[in-house]
């Protein structure tokens, strides 16, 4: 067909590859549901569960010196605050394991319920046995199978451990990482690959000896008596690709809750990004019940940046709403003024302030969507499709800005304090829409 032949009939075109239009053809993604066992990690009355029917979790690391008990709890308060609904503090020494009470009740008098983990590597058979208070301050242990121990000391300290999470009844992760690997069961593998005709690839080999290691360990354990439901998994690389492999294995051969993270991800966009694609391709297949983001911070930059990177990627993912979303145009030639990305960043930041208060007051607002566009292009048509948008002009375009509440022209703005009017509108759509529900005193 040359430039100017006419468009070929439906027929022509299925005759030709081009498939027609078949509305039931199409079908709208959505993440795969789960099916995992759940855990429940509790202080007090307070209960996260992890796992089956729950929501995805969020969880971070604090990354002070567990030792001071104050500057660690400081930081807990910071990334609950952030969204972090489960912390993992280090406990690597007596005087680490003496200060977890202490920073217990600390967290205990500012009125913060998020459960503690408590990280434990080479003496943690010892720690949770010396210091009962430390077992008992603690919801969750992290366990790693790579460095409880070696010969004959590994089945012995790992099963002290255990012990001690049955005694104080708490949950485990069994928590495997590719750079503690127990380095026994690899060799025992590599050797056995190295007798194959056709042995495997050294990778194959890796990552069918994380899975191994977390399934034998989360085996024992369930031997020694612990509740199948209280053990959850996680197994650790730094690679995307590796990261999908071994988590898929994972979850055709166990119905553990996971826990999912890239490990050492990097800092900054690197790190963001490869966590985001990592845990976004297994969260989509219905892999996961609990994730961190490890993301090393830049230079004064707060540790809870991972928090926020991972509510975002549940955000995207449809899993769970933390905050209002709001559509923004990028930007082009025709909108060479910055008053749009300026507007747009005063709303976000002006809803994640609200959010506190907001949530109190107006149950189901985390559903709300705000657009800020740019220009006439898509600007009208992004504003209708969201609860309350703008569409600025852009270069050349008449001075005006007109409103969409609820997918209809409702008013338009001008003049110099249009930034200021946006917040009113957006605020008083907030309590109209969503205070109804509430009645009158609500959040008093």
């Amino acid at each position: 067909m040359n430039a100017l032949d006419p468009m070929p009939a439906a027929s022509d075109r299925a005759a030709q590859g081009v498939a027609a239009a078949d509305p039931a053809s199409i079908e709208i993604a959505a993440p795969a549901p789960r099916r995992s066992r759940q855990a429940r990690v509790a202080w007090g009355s307070h209960v996260v569960t992890v796992g089956g029917d729950a929501p995805v979790r969020v969880q971070s690391m604090t990354n002070t010196d567990t030792v001071d008990a104050i500057g660690t709890a400081i930081q807990v308060k910071e990334l609950a605050a952030a969204g972090s609904e489960l912390v993992r503090i280090t406990v690597n020494t007596p005087e680490a394991a003496e200060a977890v009470p202490y920073i217990r009740e600390q967290l205990d008098r500012m009125g913060l319920e998020v459960p503690l983990v408590g990280d434990f590597h080479y003496n943690g058979h010892r720690l949770l046995t010396d210091h009962p208070a430390m077992a008992q301050a603690l919801s969750k242990y992290r366990i790693n199978p790579g460095n409880v121990g070696k010969g004959d000391k590994k089945d012995r300290q790992f099963a002290m451990m255990i012990e001690a999470a049955m005694r104080h009844d708490r949950p485990v992760r069994i928590g495997v990482n590719w750079g503690s690997l127990d380095q026994e069961l690899l060799a025992s593998m590599m050797d056995d690959n190295a007798r194959r005709r056709e042995p495997w690839d050294a990778r194959q080999v890796m990552a069918q000896a994380l899975v191994q290691s977390a399934l034998s360990s989360a085996a024992y354990a369930r031997e020694l008596g612990m509740d199948p439901d209280q053990i959850i998994i996680s197994c650790k690389v730094s690679g995307v690709q590796d990261l999908v492999t071994v988590y898929r294995a994972l979850a055709r051969r166990c119905d553990h809750a996971l826990h999912l993270g890239l490990t050492e991800a990097g800092m900054g966009t690197q790190g963001t990004v490869a966590s985001s694609v990592a845990l976004a391709l297994l969260l989509q297949e219905g892999i996961g019940d609990t994730i961190r983001v490890s993301l090393t911070p830049q230079p004064g930059e707060p540790r809870t940046q991972e928090v926020v990177v991972a509510r975002e990627i549940l955000q995207s993912l449809g899993l769970r709403r933390f905050n209002p979303s709001v559509t923004a145009c990028p930007g082009c030639g025709r909108t060479t003024s910055t008053t749009f990305q300026e507007l747009a960043k005063q709303i976000d930041d002006f809803l994640r302030a609200q959010m506190p208060l907001w949530k109190r007051r107006y149950p189901g607002v985390e559903a709300l969507k705000v657009a800020v566009m740019g220009c006439i292009v898509n600007g009208p048509g992004e504003s209708k499709h969201a609860d309350i948008g703008i569409s600025l002009p852009g270069t050349g375009e008449a001075p005006a800005a007109p409103v969409f509440i609820d997918g209809v022209k409702a008013l338009t703005l001008r003049g110099d304090s249009i930034a200021q009017e946006f917040h009113a509108l957006v605020e008083r759509y907030v309590e109209r829409r969503f205070g109804a529900a509430t009645g009158p005193g609500a959040g008093d």
